[in-house]
């Protein structure tokens, strides 16, 4: 263990800063700067690590897609469109206690194909489905549960700003990686869909005091523009008519005409949108950056040796290994946020993964894309495991003291489940995933 003292000390050092509390970034890269001082890296390593952060992130023309999806999805929240769309949904299948929780999933998965954001997916279906849920006879842990992990799907469901950064991690297509994010995405709504009608026919019938009428005409008004930006988006990118990066600005082009529709268009909306686009890709980058630096140190002191020798020690089967891989990541989203798992280790793992037979017929990128799109159901998890699960902060901030936080977390436990289900699946039936 003697050769591995220097990235063992490296990986706890950045871990204890973080649950420290300080900010991530700052960790990542003064732990960096501080291991090529103590370790016997030559100094001239600053210079590799400023050149590979002016290549792979300020050069990166794939990243500019990250803010424009920010921006079209705060566009849609703060204008009221993305509220809209909510209650019109509602309105439509909110006549019992089943079409009310089936709404609250349709508008959460149609939040996260329009902003790939899922603090504001999570906030605003807390703040308009929570009163309503309760209202239609769920109990409080269900609506709280769904609520948030409805919300989670932002991260997954293309446009993902996760998916972006994993196709540039394994170096593979973003609108195959967006293109193979639709079959699970579809697969967790279903799974989620059967838990929700499960628990609403144990509510009673008279519990379901919504006013249906209108349905039709709530869908085509209030949910159909937003469906038809979302299906341009995201057919301009997997039909290979725009690439991920043409295709973000035009759902954000897409997204003001929609509040021009709706007659909600202001310039303080706008400036809102752009002001908080730019903390929130500020940021992104920054963590970028100091992950960058991160990786680069740790594989410069011996990491990515540690890491193998670690597999290693659990033998040479690719199930076994793709086994022990997905558990340290699950285990990880407990602590860490999936951008500095993927930026660390993704690039370590993706070598292992792609030198192994799993018998599926998968090789080359499309091994890349399924082993991908696993870790993304993956680190979806990690916004609903306690204690550092963003959406569990997310639903607690939004609706105040009317729910518990042990409340939240008994909420959450059965779509964590669903969602390591989903996984299995996916493990099992690549077809999901590749579509063959």
């Amino acid at each position: 263990m003697s050769e591995f003292a220097l990235p063992l000390a490296m990986a706890a050092l950045t871990m204890l800063g973080i649950i420290s509390g300080y900010r991530v970034a700052l960790v990542l890269a003064g732990t960096a700067a501080l291991f090529i001082l103590v370790s016997d890296l030559p100094v001239a390593f600053f210079k590799l690590i400023i050149s590979r952060i002016y290549a792979n992130v300020l050069s990166n023309w794939l990243f500019v897609a990250i803010p424009m999806f920010i921006f079209m999805g705060l566009i849609l929240e703060k204008s009221g469109v993305a509220e809209r769309s909510l209650k019109g949904a509602q309105r439509a299948l909110g006549g019992s206690p089943a079409g009310m929780g089936i709404s609250v999933l349709v508008v959460g998965l149609l939040l996260a194909a329009s902003s790939g954001v899922v603090g504001a997916s999570v906030v605003l279906l807390a703040l308009l489905a929570l009163p309503r849920m309760q209202e239609a006879g769920f109990d409080t842990p269900t609506s709280a549960g769904l609520i948030a992990a409805s919300g989670t799907m932002a991260i997954l469901v293309p446009p993902s700003v996760m998916l972006i950064v994993l196709g540039d991690q394994l170096q593979t297509s973003v609108p195959a990686m967006f293109a193979g994010a639709i079959g699970p995405g579809l697969l967790l709504v279903a799974l989620y869909g059967a838990y929700v009608l499960r628990r609403a026919r144990k509510l009673p019938r008279q519990a379901a005091a919504q006013d249906g009428r209108g349905g039709i005409a709530a869908l085509l008004v209030d949910v159909a523009p937003l469906l038809v930006l979302i299906i341009c988006v995201l057919g301009s990118i997997i039909g290979g008519l725009a690439t991920p990066t043409e295709a973000s600005g035009l759902g954000a082009f897409g997204a003001v005409i929609v509040t021009l529709i709706y007659r909600r268009f202001s310039i303080a909306m706008l400036m809102d949108a752009a002001r908080d686009t730019v903390t929130t890709t500020s940021m992104v980058a920054l963590v970028i950056i100091g992950a960058t630096c991160f990786a680069a140190v740790f594989r410069g002191v011996g990491g990515d040796e540690m890491i193998q020798s670690g597999l290693g020690q659990f033998g040479t089967s690719p199930w076994v290994v793709m086994g022990v891989i997905m558990a340290s990541i699950f285990l990880l989203g407990f602590f860490l946020d999936w951008l500095e798992i993927t930026l660390i280790l993704i690039p370590i793992f993706a070598p292992v993964i792609a030198a192994l037979d799993f018998g599926n017929g998968l090789v080359g990128e499309d091994l890349m894309i399924w082993f991908g799109i696993l870790v993304a159901v993956n680190l979806q998890t990690s916004f609903l495991t306690p204690p550092f699960g963003f959406a569990l902060f997310y639903v607690r901030g939004a609706v105040g003291d009317r729910v518990s936080t042990g409340q939240i977390y008994r909420g959450v436990l059965p779509f964590i489940g669903l969602q390591l289900l989903a996984m299995g699946l996916l493990m099992a039936l690549p077809a999901i995933v590749i579509g063959f």
